[in-house]
C-alpha cells in the first residue's frame, strides 16, 4: 500500500505502482500529484480499514508529509509510535542510549539556544533540528567562533520552511557529539521475521570537515560488498530494540576511526528523499527497490552489477549555495550542467522558488574519473545559474 503526498512523486516510481497494481491511498493530495484514473485506488476508509484489520500491512510513503496521516488514524498504535520515535532525534537516542552509552546529546528550546554558555558545551558537536530534513538547520561546531556563528543564523527568520511540522520542526533542537569519520546512507527494510534487507548503501561525500550539505551520494559493487554484512548486523540491532517488521527505511550512519558505526538518523516508512536513492538502483542496475520490499526480495549484486563493476552511480543534490537569492535567478542551464558529466543519466529539474533546491542529477562514472563528482562536490553553482538582468 502506498501512501503519496507532496513535495514530489517519480515518474518512475508512479510506473512501478501502475506496472504492479500496488494500492494507493486514494488521498486529496494523492490525486493532485498522479492525476491518473487507472492507478489502483482504494479509500482512506478501506486503507484505514485494512491497516487495522492487518497490522502487519506493508506500507510505504514517497514522502514524511503522510506520517500526520498515519498518527491521525493511528495515533495509539504501535506503527504510530515506531514512527514518531525514528522522526524525533532526541526520542531516537533515548530510545538507542543503552546501545551507545557514551553518546552524548540533548534537547533544547529553540528560544533557549542563545543562552548556552560554553561552559555548558563539549566541543566538537553537532546541532540540528531534532525533527529535520534535509540538512537544514544542521550546524558542525569545533569550537566558540562556530558556536557565535551558528547562533547568529539559528533564528525563527532564517528557519523558515515549505515543510509541515512532522517532517521539519525548528521549535526544538538538539546537541550531540559529532561522529567523525564515513558516512553512508543506506536503503533497506525489515522482513516480517525483522531481519534486515539491503537495497543500497551510498557513501556520503563531503568538500570539508565542516559540510554538512547533501551534494554528493555515490554507491558501487565494491562500496556495497565492503559494508553489507557489518550494516545489516548493525540496523538488526536498532530493529530488535524498536520492535521494526515489515517496515521500509533509510538510514544515515558514520563508521568512527575504530570501525565503529554510529546512527545519525533513521528516517522510517521511505528510502531517500524526493523518489532519490529508491529510483537510482532501479534506474542504473534494474533493483527496483519498491518492488523488492513488497515483494520480500533480496538482491544478487553479482548479477545486477555484471558488467558493471567498474561504475559509480551518484545522486548529486543541487542545492542552491550560490548566495544568490532565487527571486533574483532567471534560469538554470540544466544542458551545462549535463555536458559537465560523463553520463548523466538523468537530471530533473525543480524551480528553485517553490523548492530549496534546483533539482538531481543521476550520474554514472567510471572509478577513474572521479574528478567530475569532486568538481560538483565543490562547486557554488554558479557557472549554471542566469541572474536576471
Amino acid at each position: 500500500m502506498f501512501l503519496i503526498d507532496k513535495p514530489y512523486i517519480s515518474d518512475f516510481l508512479i510506473n512501478t505502482i501502475k506496472e504492479n497494481h500496488y494500492q494507493v491511498v486514494a488521498t486529496k493530495v494523492a490525486h493532485e500529484l498522479v492525476v491518473d484514473p487507472s492507478l489502483n485506488w482504494i479509500s482512506e476508509e478501506e486503507a484505514i480499514a485494512t491497516i487495522k484489520n492487518n497490522p502487519s500491512q506493508r506500507i510505504y510513503s514517497n514522502s514524511e508529509n503522510v506520517l500526520s496521516w498515519i498518527d491521525k488514524h493511528f495515533g495509539e498504535s504501535e506503527l504510530s509510535k515506531q514512527i514518531n520515535t525514528l522522526k524525533d532525534k532526541a526520542e531516537f537516542r533515548e530510545q538507542i542510549k543503552t546501545i551507545f552509552p557514551d553518546f552524548k546529546f540533548k534537547k533544547i528550546k529553540l528560544e533557549n539556544i542563545q543562552s548556552i554558555t560554553t561552559d555548558e558545551l563539549s566541543f566538537p558537536f553537532v546541532i540540528k533540528p531534532s525533527i529535520g530534513f534535509l540538512s537544514i538547520g544542521v550546524y558542525i561546531i569545533n569550537d566558540e567562533n562556530d558556536w557565535n556563528k551558528a547562533k547568529e543564523e539559528i533564528t525563527p527568520y532564517n528557519l523558515k520552511s515549505i515543510f509541515p511540522k512532522n517532517v521539519l520542526d525548528t521549535s526544538h533542537f538538539i546537541i550531540e557529539d559529532f561522529i567523525q569519520g564515513e558516512e553512508y546512507a543506506i536503503d533497506y527494510y525489515y522482513n516480517d521475521q525483522g531481519e534486515v534487507v539491503i537495497l543500497n548503501i551510498l557513501q556520503h561525500v563531503f568538500s570539508s570537515g565542516t559540510d554538512t550539505s547533501d551534494r554528493v551520494y555515490s554507491t558501487s559493487k565494491a562500496i556495497l560488498e565492503q559494508h553489507k554484512v557489518q550494516f545489516e548486523q548493525f540496523l538488526r540491532t536498532i530493529g530488535n530494540k524498536l520492535n521494526l517488521k515489515n517496515f521500509p527505511a533509510h538510514a544515515e550512519v558514520r563508521i568512527d576511526e575504530k570501525g565503529k558505526i554510529i546512527p545519525i538518523e533513521i528516517n522510517p516508512l521511505r528510502f531517500g528523499g524526493w523518489c532519490t536513492t529508491g529510483d537510482l538502483s532501479g534506474i542504473t542496475v534494474g533493483l527496483n527497490s519498491y518492488k523488492y520490499y513488497f515483494e520480500n526480495k533480496c538482491p544478487n549484486w553479482d548479477t545486477l552489477y555484471k558488467g558493471k563493476e567498474k561504475n559509480i552511480f551518484s545522486i548529486i543534490v543541487l542545492d542552491n549555495n550560490s548566495g544568490i537569492k532565487p527571486t533574483d535567478i532567471e534560469r538554470f542551464d540544466y544542458k551545462a550542467l549535463a555536458d559537465d558529466f560523463e553520463n548523466p543519466i538523468l537530471i530533473r529539474a525543480l524551480d528553485i522558488n517553490t523548492y530549496p533546491l534546483f533539482g538531481f542529477v543521476f550520474a554514472k562514472t567510471d572509478k577513474k574519473n572521479k574528478k567530475e563528482l569532486y568538481d560538483i562536490l565543490s562547486s557554488d553553482l554558479k557557472k549554471y545559474i542566469i541572474v536576471r538582468e
